[in-house]
C-alpha cells in the first residue's frame, strides 16, 4: 500500500487529505444520527399532540420543553408563539433543525465530485512525464514508458475509490435528512390544522 502510495506521485497527497476528511465527516454525521434516533420520542410527541387539540398548548409546552427530539423542539417552539406567527416560528425552528442534519453533507459532496478530478490530473500529469520520457529517450525502451503510464494510473484508481467510498454514507445521510424533514412537514402542518380549528370553531 505505502508502495503504490509513493508511486502515484505528489498528487496522491491531496487524495489522502480528502480520504482522511470524507472519514470524519462520515463518522460525525453517523454518530450524529444514531443520536437523533435515539432521542426519538414519537409517544411523547402523539401526547403533546393530543393535549394541543384540545387547547391546552401551556400543558402540550410544558410536556415537550426538555425533550431533545428534534421534532418535539420545533412543534414546542410553535407552541410557544401559539397567538402570534405561530407558522413563521415553525418554519424558524424546522429551518434551524434542517441546516443542522444537513451540516457536512457539502463537504462530502465536495469530495465526491474533486477526488476523482484530482485523480485524473495525477493521470495526465504521469502520462505527460512518461511521453516527455519517450521523447528523450526515443522508443529503445518503451518498457520506461509503459511503466510511468501504469504508475500515472494509480491516482485514477485512488480518486475513483475516493469517491464511491464516500458516495455510499452520503447518499444514506441525504435520505435520511429527506425523511426527517418529512417528518417535520407532517407533524408542523398538523398542528397549523389543530390550530386553525381551534380558532374558527
Amino acid at each position: 500500500m505505502v508502495e503504490l502510495f509513493q508511486k502515484g506521485g505528489y498528487v496522491m497527497y491531496p487524495l489522502l487529505v480528502c480520504s482522511v476528511i470524507a472519514l470524519t465527516f462520515s463518522i460525525e454525521r453517523l454518530s450524529f444520527w444514531i443520536k437523533e434516533k435515539r432521542a426519538r420520542n414519537t409517544k411523547l410527541l402523539i401526547d403533546i399532540m393530543k393535549v394541543a387539540e384540545t387547547g391546552q398548548y401551556d400543558n402540550a409546552l410544558r410536556l415537550g420543553s426538555k425533550s431533545k427530539d428534534h421534532v418535539i423542539r420545533v412543534i414546542c417552539n410553535g407552541l410557544a408563539h401559539i397567538e402570534f406567527s405561530m407558522i413563521n416560528a415553525l418554519e424558524m425552528a424546522a429551518g434551524d433543525e434542517i441546516s443542522r442534519m444537513k451540516r457536512g453533507l457539502v463537504v462530502l459532496d465536495t469530495i465526491i465530485t474533486m477526488a476523482p478530478l484530482l485523480g485524473i490530473l495525477g493521470t495526465v500529469i504521469g502520462i505527460i512525464q512518461s511521453f516527455d520520457m519517450l521523447g528523450q529517450m526515443g522508443i529503445e525502451d518503451p518498457k520506461a514508458v509503459t511503466v510511468g503510464i501504469a504508475q500515472a494510473l494509480i491516482t485514477t484508481a485512488a480518486g475513483l475509490t475516493i469517491a464511491l467510498a464516500t458516495l455510499v454514507p452520503y447518499n444514506y445521510f441525504v435520505s435520511c435528512v429527506e425523511k426527517a424533514t418529512r417528518n417535520l412537514e407532517k407533524y408542523t402542518t398538523s398542528l397549523e390544522i389543530l390550530y386553525q380549528k381551534k380558532t374558527y370553531k
